[in-house]
């Protein structure tokens, strides 16, 4: 009689269930699928903790902090995967690229999608490298061949043009673009900058003409393609317009800045769908300074249907930029 007591007393002790790091790994996983980033964060967390020498927890834990935009914490993890586990995790040189490409790092980012191509010429990111590569060749290109020695001052007037072209006060960004162009006269985006508030100043066909000589020295610019798809759609002309329109739907810049330039061209232009795709690629934490981010990004949201978020973005923009308090709702003064 004891000895079957003892036996059903062992039978009802609940042997305790202590999750492996492969546990919580999948919890992150199906959390990450969901698009619950800061639930998939705490699972990969805890994976790690339980298995700190597992590589693989740790490079799905730098592809979630890519996907929420915080990619110094994302290439701290690959960097500790590739110091400790040499090249057995190849696919970490890429990841590294595309998040230096993200923070327009474009030296690390070459170097390191060469390195990927190179110890994996047939590997599964082989045509995202490429792409990349290409990418930062056409950046190279266009980037300004000039030295200046007093960097601090071009910076100066680089936050001046910036504050007048965002708040679109036109005279005071041609005054101070016109002397940008005088001291710094190869700095490429100054004159699109410049020929974009001639246009907004009424001197419609000169800033016309600018960026059309530019686009005959380089056809695949995307300032003189973006610039003259707004000018000539202000000005009604539906087929120039369409035609340079058509060279933006195909271009997907590294550069949040471009990627902006891209998004709210499309939303100035009433094209709500294609801008409202490209907005979702923008990194709001690196443009939230852009008071334009906000006017046309909440014009956007709301022309495709999204009011609630469009007003509540509004009033973040707000928030953050004073000025906007003085503007009656995009949706009330640009439809």
């Amino acid at each position: 009689m004891q000895q079957t007591k003892n036996k059903v007393e062992a039978s009802n002790k609940i042997i305790p269930f202590i999750p492996e790091g492969d546990f919580y790994y999948m919890k992150g996983v199906k959390a990450f699928q969901k698009r619950k980033f800061e639930i998939a964060i705490k699972w990969l967390t805890k994976a790690i903790e339980a298995t700190p020498d597992e590589p693989l927890y740790k490079c799905q834990m730098s592809i979630i902090y890519t996907e929420i935009g915080s990619f110094h914490k994302a290439n701290q993890l690959l960097t500790n995967v590739l110091q400790t586990s040499g090249d057995k995790y190849i696919d970490c040189y890429y990841l590294l690229a595309n998040n230096y490409a993200h923070l327009g790092l474009l030296h690390d980012a070459k170097k390191y999608a060469l390195s990927y191509l190179n110890l994996a010429p047939k590997g599964d990111f082989r045509e995202e490298a490429e792409d990349l590569l290409y990418f930062i060749e056409i950046d190279e290109e266009q980037d300004d061949d000039w030295d200046v020695e007093d960097e601090d001052e071009l910076i100066i007037y680089q936050e001046s043009a910036f504050y007048y072209m965002e708040t679109m006060d036109w005279d005071n960004a041609i005054a101070t673009l016109e002397e940008m162009l005088h001291l710094f006269p190869e700095h490429k985006t100054t004159k699109h900058e410049y020929a974009h508030a001639l246009f907004f100043a009424g001197y419609q066909e000169d800033a016309i003409q600018m960026e059309q000589a530019h686009l005959k020295e380089e056809p695949n610019a995307l300032f003189p393609h973006a610039n003259l798809a707004l000018f000539f759609y202000e000005m009604n002309d539906i087929s120039e317009y369409e035609k340079h329109k058509r060279a933006l739907l195909n271009v997907y810049p590294i550069h949040e800045q471009q990627k902006l330039k891209i998004a709210v061209t499309f939303a100035r232009t009433a094209c709500y769908s294609e801008a409202l795709q490209r907005f979702k690629l923008v990194d709001k934490g690196i443009v939230r300074s852009h008071i334009s981010f906000y006017r046309w990004y909440s014009l956007t949201l709301y022309m495709t249907g999204f009011e609630e978020k469009a007003i509540a973005l509004w009033e973040e923009g707000c928030k953050k930029h004073q000025l906007l308090l003085q503007e009656k709702f995009p949706w009330e003064v640009y439809v």
